[in-house]
C-alpha cells in the first residue's frame, strides 16, 4: 500500500538516486537544467562516474536512503533494484523500462513481481518517460522537454509518455506546473496522483489524458474533493472507437471500458471531457486564468462581421448563450462608435476606431463592463516578419487598460492558433487575460468551464461511486411475475394482475376487468413478444382463450394483467453490470424499438433525484414528456420516483444482480403515475 508520505517524498525529493547509463546521464542533466537544489547520486556497477558524479556500485552503497530514484535499467534489473530500494525505505521511484503488462503474459508476470517488489513505495511506471516538476525544479525525465519554471500552474497526468513530452513543447503559453507520465501505473495510480496535486495550492487545474480508468471508485472520491476545493479537472480520454480501445490495450495494457460509461463517470464527477489535444490545452489555460464559470453567458467583440458570425455559429454549437447587451451599455457604445455601427452581441465594432488607443479603450471599457460571464475579443496579429503590427498592439494595449479598469473575465482569442504571438500571450497572461488560440477551442473551454462550475455548485451533495462487487459465475432469470413482485416491494408501480393456469385465465381476467394482457410466464424466455408470448388488448373471454391456446408449449402458467391505456410515452429503465464501473443505470426511450431509437442516457449509482431529472431532460423524447404540441405532459415526478426505486433495488442486491430491465415503463398523463408493463431480472445463481 503506497503511503501518502512516500508519494510526497517522490514528488518533492531532497535527494535523487539515478540508476543506469545514458538515460541516467540525461536525467542528471535535466535535473541540473531545471535547477534542482538537492543531492543527486549516480548508481552503476561498472562506471566510475556519470556526468561528473562518482558512481556508487549498488543500492546498498548509497550514503543515505533516497527520497526518489530513477530506474533506467532493463526489466529484470528494475524489479531487483525496486526491491532493494523498498528494503532501505526509499520514498519512491520512476521506472523507465518497458516489457511489463503491455507485453503479453510474460510481461504481466513480471509486472506482478514489480508490484510485489515495490512494497509501500510510491512508483511511477513502468513503461514511462518520467515526471517533471516546474514548480520546484525536479526532472525525473530521461529525455528533452519544453517546459520552464513557474510559480503556479496546471498539472497534467498522462498515460502516454510521447503525448506528455509533446505537451511540454506547446506554444500556447499554458503555465505547466507538473507533468507525470504514468505508463502502466502498476503501483501508483491516477487517483493517488490527483490527490497529491490537490495537496499543492500552487496547482490551478488538473489535466488527465486517460486510456483507461483503472480505479473508478478511487478517482470518483478525489474528483469530488477537487470540486469542493474548486480545482477544475479536464480529461482527454482515448478509446472511443474499437480500434482506439485496441491501441490502448497494446500500449499500456489499459482497458478502455465502455465509452458511454466513461462519459457517465465524467458527468457524475464534474470532470470536463474534451476530444483533442489542442482543446485540452486551451481548456486548461482558460481554467488556469478564470477557473470554473457560474454560467456561459458570453459577449464577443471583433472588428469584423465575419468573425462575429463565426463566434455566433460556434457558440450555438456549444450551447453557449450570446444575450443582447444591456440597453445602457448598448446606448453608450452607440455614442462611442457612431451611427454607422450596429450595436449587438456579438459586436462588430468596425474599423472606424482602429489604431485609436483612447477610442478603443473607451469602447472596450464599456464592453467589459457589461457583466457577462466571459468577454471575448477576437484578434489575430499579423506576421511580424512580413507586416507592420503597430495598430494590433494598440488594440492589445486598449484591452489591457480596459481590463485593469473593470476586472472582467476577459479572453483575447485568435481565429488561428498562430494568430497570437508569444509576446502578446505573455502580456495578456501576466494581467489575468486568457490568450486563447482558436475560436472553437475557446468556446469549448467556456462550455467546459460552465460544466465544471455547475458540478461545483452541487459538490456538497455529490456522492462517490459505489464499490464494485464481484458476482458468482452462474445466472438465473426471474420470471416476470416474480420480477414484478420484487420491484413492487421497492415502490415500482406494476399493473393489477395475477398468476393463472390455462384453466383459470378466463376467471382471472374477468375478475381483473377487460381489456387485459395475457403473457407466458417463463424463467428462460427473455423477449416474450418475439416468440408470441405476449397478447395485448384482449377484450373478452373468447380472446383470452385464443391467447392461451396460442401460447401452448411456451408455459404452463400465465400472467393476466389489466391493459394500461392512454400512455403518453414508453421508457426503458435498465441496470447492467460492468467489470470496471460496477452497476450502470440506463434511462431512455423504450418499447419494442428501443435499439432502433437509441435515445438513452446512462448514470452510475448512487444517483440523486436531480441527476435523474437532468438525464430525462437530455433525452430526445423529453418534449413528449413535457407535453408536445398541446398534448398532455407525462408524470415526470412518478418517472423519477420509479427510477429511484429501481436504483434502490439494484444497490441493495448489487452483489448478485446481473441485469435488470423495465421495458416499457408506461408513462401516464401528469398526476396519473407510471406502470412497469414488463420486467426482466437476472441474478447470479448460487451454484
Amino acid at each position: 500500500m503506497v503511503t501518502t508520505d512516500n508519494l510526497r517524498r517522490l514528488l518533492n525529493p531532497r535527494h535523487i538516486a539515478v540508476f543506469g547509463g545514458d538515460a541516467a546521464a540525461e536525467v542528471i542533466r535535466q535535473c541540473r537544467q531545471a535547477g534542482f537544489g538537492g543531492r543527486i547520486w549516480a548508481v552503476h556497477p561498472r562506471r566510475q562516474s556519470i556526468e561528473g558524479l562518482t558512481c556508487y556500485p549498488n543500492t546498498a552503497a548509497l550514503p543515505e536512503v533516497p527520497d526518489a530514484a530513477f530506474l533506467a535499467v532493463p526489466r529484470e534489473a528494475t524489479v531487483k533494484v525496486l526491491a532493494e530500494l523498498a528494503d532501505r525505505g526509499a520514498g519512491g521511484a520512476v521506472c523507465h523500462a518497458s516489457g511489463f503488462a503491455e507485453d503479453g503474459p510474460t510481461g504481466a508476470a513480471w509486472q506482478r513481481e514489480f508490484v510485489d517488489a515495490a512494497g509501500s513505495m510510491a512508483v511511477i511506471g513502468p513503461n514511462c518517460i518520467g515526471v517533471l516538476d516546474y514548480l520546484d525544479g525536479v526532472a525525473l525525465w530521461a529525455d528533452q522537454h519544453g517546459g520552464q519554471r513557474v510559480d503556479r500552474g496546471v498539472a497534467v497526468i498522462t498515460q502516454s509518455g510521447n503525448l506528455g513530452q509533446n505537451m511540454t513543447m506547446q506554444r500556447r503559453s499554458l503555465p505547466l506546473a507538473r507533468m507525470v507520465t504514468v505508463g502502466n501505473a502498476a503501483v501508483t495510480g491516477v487517483a493517488e496522483l490527483v490527490s497529491a496535486m490537490l495537496d499543492d495550492s500552487r496547482i490551478t487545474a488538473i489535466g488527465l489524458h486517460l486510456e483507461g480508468i483503472d480505479d473508478p471508485v478511487g478517482l470518483s472520491h478525489v474528483a469530488l474533493r477537487a470540486l469542493r476545493q474548486r480545482v477544475p479537472i479536464v480529461v482527454l480520454k482515448t478509446g472511443r472507437s474499437e480500434l482506439g480501445a485496441k491501441a490502448n490495450l497494446s500500449h499500456t495494457s489499459s482497458l478502455a471500458g465502455a465509452d458511454v460509461l466513461c462519459d457517465a463517470f465524467f458527468r457524475r464527477t464534474g470532470i470536463a471531457r474534451v476530444d483533442q489535444v489542442g482543446a485540452f490545452l486551451e481548456t486548461l489555460k482558460f481554467l488556469h486564468v478564470h477557473g470554473a464559470l457560474p454560467d456561459a453567458r458570453i459577449a464577443s467583440a471583433s472588428c469584423s462581421g465575419g468573425e462575429a458570425a463565426l463566434v455566433a455559429d460556434l457558440a450555438h454549437e456549444y450551447g453557449i448563450e450570446l444575450p443582447p447587451l444591456p440597453e445602457d451599455t448598448a446606448g453608450r457604445l452607440r455614442t462611442l462608435l457612431g451611427e454607422r455601427v450596429s450595436v449587438a452581441n456579438p459586436l462588430d465594432y468596425h474599423t472606424y476606431i482602429w489604431g485609436d488607443l483612447d477610442a478603443q479603450r473607451d469602447c472596450f471599457r464599456e464592453f467589459l463592463g457589461a457583466e457577462f460571464d466571459t468577454h471575448l475579443l477576437v484578434l489575430d496579429v499579423p506576421r511580424e516578419d512580413r507586416c507592420s503590427t503597430q495598430a494590433w498592439h494598440t488594440t492589445v494595449d486598449a484591452v489591457l487598460s480596459a481590463h485593469r479598469d473593470t476586472g472582467a473575465r476577459t479572453c483575447v482569442v485568435s481565429s488561428l492558433p498562430e494568430g497570437l504571438p508569444e509576446l502578446v500571450r505573455t502580456r495578456l497572461l501576466a494581467e489575468g487575460i486568457a490568450p486563447m488560440q482558436g475560436i472553437a477551442e475557446c468556446l469549448g473551454a467556456v462550455a467546459a468551464a460552465r460544466r465544471i462550475g455547475l458540478a461545483q455548485k452541487a459538490a456538497d451533495a455529490a456522492l462517490p461511486l459505489d464499490a464494485v462487487t464481484g458476482t458468482p459465475a452462474g445466472t438465473v432469470q426471474l420470471n416476470e411475475w416474480d420480477g414484478k413482485r420484487a420491484l413492487a416491494e421497492w415502490g415500482v408501480p406494476v399493473p393489477p394482475g395475477a398468476l393463472a393456469s390455462a384453466a383459470t385465465t378466463v376467471d382471472v381476467a374477468r375478475n381483473i376487468g377487460f381489456p387485459v394482457v395475457v403473457k407466458a410466464v417463463s424463467g428462460t424466455i427473455a423477449h416474450k413478444s418475439e416468440v408470441g408470448g405476449v397478447w395485448l388488448g384482449l377484450a373478452d373471454e373468447s380472446q383470452v382463450r385464443d391467447a392461451v391456446a396460442g401460447m401452448a408449449g411456451l408455459s404452463e402458467k400465465f400472467l393476466v394483467e389489466r391493459m394500461v391505456q392512454d400512455a403518453v410515452a414508453e421508457l426503458i429503465i435498465g441496470v447492467h453490470r460492468d467489470t470496471q464501473f460496477g452497476l450502470a443505470l440506463t434511462i431512455g426511450a423504450g418499447g419494442t424499438m428501443v435499439e432502433l431509437l437509441n435515445d438513452v442516457t446512462t448514470l452510475l449509482p448512487p444517483v440523486r433525484r436531480e441527476e435523474i431529472g437532468a438525464a430525462l431532460r437530455s433525452l430526445r423524447i423529453w418534449p413528449l414528456l413535457e407535453g408536445f404540441r398541446g398534448r398532455a405532459p407525462g408524470d415526470v415526478d412518478a418517472i423519477i420516483d420509479t427510477v429511484e426505486a429501481v436504483a434502490g433495488y439494484a444497490r441493495r442486491y448489487a452483489s448478485t444482480l446481473r441485469e435488470l430491465d423495465v421495458n416499457p415503463l408506461l408513462v401516464l398523463p401528469e398526476g396519473s403515475g407510471v406502470v412497469a408493463a414488463d420486467v426482466l431480472i437476472r441474478l447470479a445463481s448460487e451454484d
